[in-house]
């Protein structure tokens, strides 16, 4: 399956409501991919225009993306961003791919 890294930022009423209760977010995040039928890989926080990004094992872009739309409705995600990833081997494949095709570049 393929994999995805979603960033993501939590509001200010998040960060509110974390500093009064704090509360590891991993297990209902979890939850929320198992219903999707997607897998949970690891949760990181970061600092940056980022608060945090999770991976995701999951079937095809069309799950990921509901289950993100899942993730921001009760409001507390300001803004995510989410990438698919490709294993050092998936890009190699790729460069092969590339390389036996040619392709003139502007004003050529």
């Amino acid at each position: 399956m393929p994999l995805y890294m979603t960033q993501f930022s939590y509001s200010p009423e998040a960060w509110a409501a974390l500093a009064k209760k704090p509360e590891n977010r991993t297990e209902a995040v979890s939850k929320l991919c198992q219903q999707f039928g997607a897998r949970l890989a690891a949760v990181y926080y970061s600092f940056g225009e980022y608060d945090g990004f999770i991976i995701v094992e999951a079937p095809n872009e069309v799950t990921m993306t509901a289950a993100i739309i899942a993730a921001l409705a009760p409001g507390h995600v300001r803004a995510t961003k989410t990438t698919v990833l490709l294993t050092a081997e998936q890009a190699v494949e790729a460069m092969r791919k590339a390389g036996g095709v040619a392709f003139r570049g502007p004003g050529g």
